[in-house]
């Protein structure tokens, strides 16, 4: 079945039926052996993995300071970070889509629809608004699910 021929489902806020699918939602994930806000925390914080700015990234009170602690280039990102980002956000994306179970069978129940985060704001991760972006996000999340549906029923991840 072609994409075209698939349903779409369009997430980008963490309102709504898919907001869990946002790195924003208030899911914590534990990874590295620490407890992580959100998805958005581990994600940021992994551009300054083994310095003290990663733990004040995790300690950001919002996700939303997360994000704006790891765009902040004042900060000492790591040289190999365009190498492993998705690595690093797969990563994230199995932990909480394994770690809570809810979650796991919001992401089984899209079936084979396309998830696409839609935003004019991420032409990378998400669609860049118009369709034209690589929506790598979207692409992991399905990725994330074939491996959860591929797992089984009963099977557990990270």
């Amino acid at each position: 079945m072609s994409d075209d021929a698939r349903p779409v489902i369009h997430f980008y806020s963490t309102a709504g039926e898919y907001g869990a699918f946002s790195n924003f939602s208030r899911h914590p994930v534990y990874l590295k052996k620490k407890r992580w806000p959100t998805t958005e925390h581990y994600f940021q914080a992994q551009k300054f993995a083994g310095e003290p700015d990663e733990e004040q990234v995790r300690m950001a009170a919002k996700p939303m300071l997360a994000a704006s602690m790891g765009r902040d280039r004042k900060r000492p990102l790591r040289r190999d970070w365009e190498a492993v980002k998705e690595r690093v956000m797969l990563d994230a994306l199995r932990a909480k889509f394994t770690q809570h179970e809810e979650l796991r069978d919001l992401l089984l129940r899209t079936g084979d629809a396309v998830l696409v985060e839609h935003t004019a704001n991420d032409s990378y991760w998400g669609d860049g608004g118009d369709g034209s972006g690589k929506n790598r996000l979207g692409h992991l999340l399905m990725q994330v699910r074939d491996e959860l549906r591929a797992a089984g029923p009963g099977e557990r991840g990270a």
